[in-house]
């Protein structure tokens, strides 16, 4: 079967990488355009790009798919996969040929752009994938495949990554229930719909007028992506690692007076940074850093 590939992310290559390691034949990847990124701005390509190249995939980047419609119809492909791609496919591209999703979310809770991101914010134990039939509303397809997975402590990118790896072995089981003409849609439910939104870099200041447990989630979530962040004594300080501590006689948003713990009090109990990056750029323990920065501690966040 001769597919045509949709992706622009991690999540998208780790996809990708499944099919080509199951020997599927990818004849054709659209991505994102190349962007600029870092501190001087360098065009870059998507990390889909580069990995496509490697393999001696033909690329194409497209700002809109609705724009490059007849050339899509030129490809030679039996089905398009499509993987945290960026894009609302139109109609006209869904008319040529079979397009099938994986999308990291047991649908048809957590559509749009941020599921992984959300479930973890949001304290789930348990998230998983979907491989659906795509539609031009957003993530409302009807369901092929479907399984859980426990996000239970992990961090976004090692949620990503497990998630990726399943959505591969789905997509796979999909496509040969697809070859022996076994392939079943399931119509999903829209009143059980829940939505997502991208996240920005304000939501990751953390605010511990909250439990404990909610800021570590927010950490998992969001600090290797958007970044989190607390500011006090007008520093900066990026949170990178965090865990969850039991501990009285401290109030909310404030720094424990201890030099080898970095504490933060919360409504029930404390967060201890683990790993922070100081103002200069330099990643280190919460530990280095309070040895460095004994004045704030006793002192308040910014909550």
């Amino acid at each position: 079967m001769k597919i045509l590939f949709l992706g622009s992310s991690r999540f998208s290559q780790i996809v990708l990488q499944k099919l080509i390691d199951h020997n599927q034949n990818i004849v054709f990847v659209i991505t994102q355009p190349d962007s600029p990124k870092g501190r001087g701005y360098k065009m870059t390509p998507t990390i889909v790009k580069e990995f496509a190249l490697e393999k001696g995939i033909r690329v194409e980047c497209y700002d809109r798919v609705k724009n490059h419609i007849e050339e899509i119809k030129n490809i030679d492909y039996d089905l398009a996969v499509v993987a945290s791609f960026s894009q609302i496919l139109p109609q006209e591209f869904l008319d040529i040929k079979l397009a099938l999703n994986v999308h990291p979310s047991l649908l048809p809770k957590y559509r749009g752009p941020s599921p992984i991101q959300s479930a973890i914010l949001n304290g789930d134990k348990t998230s998983g994938v979907t491989i659906m039939k795509v539609v031009k509303a957003l993530d409302s397809g009807d369901i092929v495949k479907q399984q859980t997975y426990d996000i239970a402590e992990l961090y976004y990118l090692d949620a990503e990554e497990g998630l990726a790896t399943l959505g591969g072995e789905l997509l796979l089981e999909a496509i040969d229930d697809l070859e022996k003409n076994q392939i079943k849609f399931v119509k999903q439910n829209d009143e059980e719909a829940t939505y997502t939104r991208k996240f920005t870099s304000e939501d990751g200041k953390l605010n511990f007028n909250a439990s404990a447990k909610e800021v570590v989630s927010r950490i998992r979530a969001l600090s290797e992506n958007v970044g989190c962040f607390i500011e006090v004594e007008n520093m900066k300080i990026k949170v990178l690692k965090a865990e969850t501590v039991s501990l009285d006689n401290i109030k909310p948003c404030q720094i424990a007076d201890r030099r080898k713990q970095f504490l933060i009090g919360c409504q029930d109990g404390a967060v201890e940074i683990k790993t922070c990056v100081a103002p200069s750029g330099k990643t280190m323990s919460g530990r280095d850093f309070l040895n460095g920065q004994m004045k704030i501690l006793g002192k308040d966040v910014l909550c």
